[in-house]
């Protein structure tokens, strides 16, 4: 075999063997080869001294050398020539017969196209880490090269990478474990199942990045207030991975604490804000707190950084409620306010995380105008709607962040179910005489409503403690609000006053403060509140009978 005929086109490689007539290797040394490097270093000190690269012939530098090499020619591919180290891996190969009957190895990695490739090309091409049938794992690297007769074959040139290759599979291993951690206490974190509020249908969900670098931080929760509200929370935590879902539960712990106390938006940012401070005054977060009233028929929202809610009417038209907007939280110094957008009935609310809508080489401004669009068409359940905007987001498993979303439908209710969502109201005027006129419009709602004696009695009753609680300690404007669902009773007395009542043990020669006592023992739950324009609200609820399906 003459290797003269042959030069390899290596970009920024000289062609010395073309300029040499002495490198021919007759055919009775195809067998034998050169002692190759690994044998070379137990040669004793007599031995001969290994010559120069520029002294031996190709045929003996490409023995010598530890990686695997094969020379193949024509269209067919036809072996010409592999060297000591291949023959070693893959056994003793025939010359003359085509690579795909004689090196059937290539064929199992998938590089007999590659080699086509690169004869009709005349460019190399590498693949990288491939594992062969001898367990090992290689970088082939295919190269052209030309005949002086005008014939083309390819050098294969294949490097041992199995220990960098098992150090990135550990690597990714040890990723895909990070990546399973952050994944379940992300969801562990997250409300296994939603509150059903009476006036809301709601559903949400949960994606969670396809790299452990993007997993973790984004969290969805809905929060019943008693007296027939509803808190909604979107938020995000700045960070990835097992920290960032940390930090993500201690936030949403906290939310639903504060929650609890009935605060408006702003003053519940403002306290999540001090406490992501203490928690890490690196970490900041974005967040968006919600409540919806249905005596009100609006979302009244706070926002510290997060994305804008998006609310879609009953006729299709979109609004995007854009401010007030603080900065998220974690940084400290602002005062929060709320604002308030339309949510009436047969609307549909969405909150949602950047993963949602943000995207590589493209202004976030178009991913929130997509989801408009996407929003302005979607129908049906609150899980359809869900599920049709993340597809409309092109949200795949390989998604390069987390997403959250939380859809909320105020639903418009006609015929037989509109009789189960009724409201009165009594404005409190007067003195003491306001009293009797309260129990006694109290009395013909529920008469109306329905409601079986038991009910109506102790409706009756809370209607007049509250009632004569906020003679004795409120200031006008007075109002008196019964409203039902088809699961509760509400009752609640709003007044000018914003000192809230609290339920205290009653001496027996004390002539008052027994009416708290007595709404708690009677109704399923009952609190107070201060209402935004300066006031209180009290409130007190009874659990309605299931309807008999038998």
């Amino acid at each position: 075999m003459n290797f003269t005929r042959w030069s390899a086109r290596l970009p920024g490689t000289q062609r010395r063997a073309a300029a040499r007539t002495d490198l021919t290797v007759s055919p009775d040394r195809r067998g034998e080869g050169s002692v190759p490097a690994a044998r070379a270093e137990h040669l004793t000190d007599d031995a001969q001294p290994v010559p120069a690269v520029d002294d031996l012939d190709v045929r003996e530098v490409l023995d010598r050398i530890p990686s695997l090499v094969a020379l193949v020619h024509g269209p067919d591919h036809r072996v010409a020539y592999v060297n000591d180290a291949y023959t070693a891996a893959f056994g003793p190969r025939p010359v003359g017969a085509p690579a795909r009957g004689t090196l059937p190895e290539l064929a199992e990695l998938g590089l007999l196209p590659l080699l086509d490739q690169v004869l009709r090309s005349g460019k190399p091409r590498t693949v990288k880490s491939r594992k062969a049938p001898d367990g090992r794992s290689y970088t082939f690297t295919c190269t052209p090269v030309t005949e002086d007769g005008g014939g083309r074959g390819v050098l294969v040139f294949a490097t041992d990478v199995t220990d960098h290759a098992e150090a990135a599979e550990r690597l990714r291993a040890s990723e895909r474990r990070q990546r399973e951690t952050a994944v379940t206490l992300q969801r562990s974190l997250l409300p296994q199942e939603l509150e059903e509020p009476d006036d809301l249908r709601i559903a949400a969900t949960y994606h969670p990045g396809g790299t452990e670098a993007a997993v973790g931080g984004d969290w969805y929760d809905v929060i019943t207030l008693g007296g027939g509200r509803t808190a909604l929370v979107i938020g995000d935590v700045m960070g990835r991975g097992v920290r960032a879902a940390a930090v993500m539960g201690q936030l949403r712990t906290a939310v639903r604490a504060y929650a609890r106390l009935d605060l408006p938006p702003h003053e519940v940012l403002q306290l999540l804000d001090g406490l992501a401070m203490e928690i890490d005054a690196n970490q900041i977060a974005t967040c968006a707190y919600a409540i919806h009233d249905p005596n009100e028929g609006r979302l009244v929202y706070a926002s510290a950084g997060h994305l804008p809610i998006l609310v879609r009417d009953e006729n299709g038209t979109v609004q995007r409620a854009d401010e007030p907007t603080g900065p998220p939280l974690g940084t400290g110094g602002w005062m929060h306010s709320s604002g308030s957008v339309p949510l009436g009935p047969g609307s549909t609310a969405v909150l949602y995380t950047d993963g949602l809508v943000e995207r590589r080489n493209e202004d976030l401004d178009e991913g929130i105008a997509a989801l408009e669009r996407a929003l302005a068409g979607a129908t049906g359940t609150p899980q359809v709607v869900c599920d049709r905007l993340v597809r409309s987001a092109g949200v795949t498993p390989d998604h390069d962040d987390d997403v959250a979303v939380l859809v909320l439908q105020h639903p418009a209710r006609k015929g037989a179910e509109s009789e189960l969502f009724r409201n009165a109201a009594l404005e409190l005027l007067g003195g003491v005489e306001a009293a009797p006129r309260a129990r006694a419009f109290a009395s013909g709602v529920l008469t109306s409503w329905r409601f079986p004696a038991e009910l109506h009695d102790l409706g009756v009753l809370a209607t007049s403690e509250l009632v004569a609680n906020s003679l004795q300690h409120g200031t006008p404007p007075m109002r008196l609000r019964l409203r039902r669902t088809d699961r509760r009773l509400i009752i609640e007395v709003t007044d000018g006053d914003d000192h809230l009542p609290r339920r205290r043990r009653a001496e027996p020669g004390d002539e008052s403060g027994r009416g708290i006592s007595i709404v708690a023992t009677i109704a399923s739950s009952w609190g107070s509140r201060r209402t935004p324009g300066g006031g209180k609200a009290v409130w007190c609820e009874f659990a309605l009978p299931k309807p008999d399906r038998s």
